[in-house]
């Protein structure tokens, strides 16, 4: 099948369709799970990981536009998971997928698909959907397959221009663990899998707003004892567990809504001078608990190519080093409303927005990438290091 232009007459052979907000219709050919899922259309550039970017929790709702045309070479399993919440709703490649040929595949990217519930679209002009989300910003969206081609697209016109959007929601009660979880796994090392966690201390307590498990494995690595705690989880509750130190995890959704319960918690750590790490949503929502202020960006940053470079005065001869990071971000803390107890240790490179704070006098620090990568670099694994050795 050629690729479709954008056009709202159904072509001849369609059978997936990605119906956004303004009533643009992207046809091509559906795979995976059958029905339509609604979410806000955003793109990744990594070369790798597609199976780790679709279960990473902070994807939840949104639908993914790779642009890496070749999706499903490497099959799927379940090594490859990041965590048992929703994760993306859907997603669009280019090409159809491909059969799998890698050693370590259970089984195909789209039987993967169908069992896990995840609306595909192949056969589009990602490039061109890339480009109209770096003009006009990251669109609200349907997606929808049927093997038969029988779509409402009416229906879907209205539910895609009907949906609120990310901003105000509040997504992490849908992707957080429902009780308390003694992390049992350690890194990944082929041929052996991942190992055991067998550290007595120090204690790290992670709450989960979303998380993806490699930051725990990264933990652990790093020589930590990892509980996992809900996202509600009280003051009271987690000063009980005796943590050493408390990580504040990745999620989905606006921070600003999930911080209406999270930052009470969060600034009652920092009262009690509890060390704290956080990365991506708990980067943000430690921002927002030190008195910054966050926002929706325009398309976001999602890859495993992003340039960030450290700056501020902590780094000493390391001043300015550029890290490559794993990305997967739609809003940001605000760079120019940073109290001044608050110090910005890190800027992207690709637009200059905030990409890391510490808190002046406090243990306290977060970064807006992703550390723990999976896909991705780990060029910033130094940073689990820093969190643990902190902790005495």
């Amino acid at each position: 099948m050629a690729l479709p232009v954008f056009s709202h007459a159904q072509p001849k052979g369609a059978t997936g369709v990605l119906v956004l907000g303004d009533g643009t219709c992207i046809w091509g050919k559906g795979f995976g799970a059958t029905g339509s899922s609604v979410g806000e259309v955003c793109f990744n550039t990594a070369m790798t990981g597609y199976q780790e970017v679709m279960t990473d929790p902070s994807y939840d709702s949104q639908i993914v536009t790779f642009t890496f045309p070749h999706i499903g070479n490497v099959g799927a399993n379940e090594e490859d998971v990041e965590s048992r919440g929703l994760g993306a709703v859907g997603l669009v490649v280019r090409q159809a997928v491909t059969p799998h040929s890698n050693f370590r595949a259970q089984n195909e990217f789209v039987e993967w698909c169908v069992s896990h519930g995840k609306i595909g679209l192949s056969g589009v002009d990602t490039r061109a959907l890339t480009r109209r989300i770096r003009l006009s910003g990251a669109p609200n969206a349907v997606i929808a397959h049927s093997p038969r081609g029988q779509f409402d697209v009416k229906a879907l016109k209205r539910q895609a221009a009907e949906w609120s959007g990310l901003e105000g929601l509040d997504l992490v009660p849908g992707v957080t663990r429902g009780v308390l979880e003694d992390w049992r796994g350690g890194y990944w090392q082929l041929g052996t899998g991942y190992g055991a966690a067998d550290n007595a201390k120090p204690h790290v307590v992670a709450i989960d707003y979303g998380a993806k498990d490699n930051i725990f494995r990264n933990l652990v690595k790093a020589g930590a004892k990892v509980t996992v705690v809900p996202a509600r989880t009280s003051l009271d509750e987690i000063m009980r567990l005796k943590p050493d130190g408390v990580f504040l995890s990745n999620g989905p959704g606006d921070p600003a809504a999930t911080g209406e319960y999270a930052m009470p918690v969060i600034k009652g750590l920092l009262d009690a001078d509890v060390p704290l790490f956080g990365i991506c949503l708990g980067h943000q929502m430690l921002g927002l608990a030190a008195g910054a202020k966050t926002a929706k960006m325009f398309q976001g940053h999602r890859g495993a190519n992003h340039p960030v470079q450290r700056v501020g005065g902590q780094w000493g001869e390391s001043e300015g080093l550029v890290e490559i990071t794993s990305m997967n971000h739609g809003f940001a803390v605000d760079g120019d409303t940073l109290p001044p107890e608050v110090e910005q240790t890190h800027v992207s490179l690709f637009d200059g927005t905030n990409c890391g704070i510490s808190i002046k006098g406090k243990k306290a620090f977060g970064v807006q990438y992703h550390p723990e990568a999976s896909p991705g670099p780990q060029d910033s694994f130094y940073l689990f290091e820093k969190f643990v050795g902190m902790l005495g």
